[in-house]
């Protein structure tokens, strides 16, 4: 796989997790990634806790989690000195990542007209609150405003009266996704162009692009989806359900699974009210009420086990500790170790690609503000003879 150079500035006092996670996702795919800093406080994710780790507990663990594979490096883009810097950086650099709100970018000298002066070949990925055009495209986002403005807290929570946010910062991270599919799409097109382009997305392009049934419920359908539980929106039974010693989920998606599911649970799967999917969702808290009832009779174990055997989709609800210790997790390369300058060896949460026949990634702990500065200088010094 061709490793490109992928160079992003991080705007001071201005966070997101958006332009990180992109890059990270090309430094797992083995770029080189140049995190560009301010030499103040640096990324402001940098204080961001609970919770801290380290013998100061300084060292924001939200920090680590964005930022493995990559160098730092402390830039003042206000000074002149710092201005000469980024434009050596732009240059030898195939991609830059930025996620400065609109005009921003312009008004440090580094518009994209000039960018592409001194890089014609350069990917540029921008990707912003709202979008960079628009009405509102000025408008400055974080995940959670991001999350309630598409719509997407609607869809969840217990009733559509209590409308809650998704418990990662699930905009930022789609956005990211989708940043770092589009710059290797624009480097595949700058193989037949000889042409770098400008990728753009947004939180709102993020969310809106992830509604999947529930953007043509309204645009094809003409309902409102609203928030439903643990429960689908479309399908019963499809949705979490309390057992002797807690929850456990059941996705029964089709009527042979349907059938199987009635059987173990002594419900009549050819009951009027159940026998297709139509009316088990019209007769939905009815048909919740019969199945808990049953389930009642034994633990989470029992049923899993049971529902295993009968190859009906069906898992526990974790919490991340077991997650993380989970076999399967591990064994899907979904837990790396790094070692770190200050923390020593820590394990993170690792990428999610893999590659059959690839040689292991070693992969690198987040680095400390400004630590690869002589590094960095030095590989461009030597790019630049």
């Amino acid at each position: 796989m061709r490793a490109p150079v992928a160079y992003f500035f991080f705007p001071h006092r201005g966070g997101a997790r958006a332009a990180p996670h992109a890059a990270q996702m090309l430094g797992d795919l083995g770029a080189k990634v140049i995190k560009v800093e301010h030499p103040e406080g640096g990324d402001e994710s940098r204080g961001w806790g609970p919770p801290f780790a380290g013998p100061d507990h300084d060292i924001s663990t939200y920090f680590l989690a964005a930022n493995r594979n990559k160098q730092s490096i402390a830039v003042d883009l206000k000074s002149e000195e710092g201005r000469r810097l980024i434009e050596r950086l732009v240059r030898q650099s195939d991609v830059l990542i930025e996620n400065f709100r609109t005009g921003v970018l312009d008004r440090l000298g580094f518009s994209v007209e000039r960018l592409h002066e001194l890089n014609p070949r350069l990917v540029v990925l921008s990707i912003t609150g709202f979008g960079h055009d628009g009405p509102e495209g000025g408008r400055p986002g974080y995940d959670q405003i991001a999350q309630g403005e598409a719509g997407l807290m609607s869809l969840t929570g217990p009733s559509p009266d209590e409308p809650y946010r998704v418990g990662a910062s699930i905009a930022d991270l789609l956005a990211g996704i989708h940043g770092a599919y589009g710059v290797v799409a624009a480097l595949y097109e700058r193989e037949r162009t000889g042409k770098g382009e400008v990728v753009r997305t947004s939180l709102l392009a993020a969310v809106t692009g992830v509604h999947s049934y529930h953007g043509t419920a309204w645009t094809v359908g003409g309902q409102v989806p609203v928030a439903g539980g643990n429960h689908h929106a479309s399908i019963a039974p499809y949705g979490a359900f309390h057992c002797a010693d807690g929850m456990l989920q059941i996705a029964a998606a089709n009527d042979v699974q349907w059938r199987k599911v009635a059987t173990l649970l002594d419900i009549d799967p050819d009951d009027a009210k159940y026998a297709t999917n139509r009316q088990r969702f019209a007769h939905r808290d009815e048909l919740i009420g019969e199945m808990e009832k049953a389930l009642g009779r034994h633990g989470r174990g029992h049923w899993l086990a049971a529902l295993a055997e009968l190859g009906v989709p069906a898992g526990a609800i974790r919490t991340l500790d077991e997650v993380y210790a989970w076999e399967q997790t591990r064994s899907q390369g979904l837990v790396v170790e790094v070692d770190h300058p200050v923390l020593g060896p820590i394990e993170l949460p690792g990428p999610p690609l893999r590659f059959d026949g690839a040689e292991p990634f070693e992969h690198t702990a987040p680095p400390a503000l400004g630590q690869d500065g002589e590094a960095v200088l030095s590989w461009l010094a030597e790019r630049e003879r």
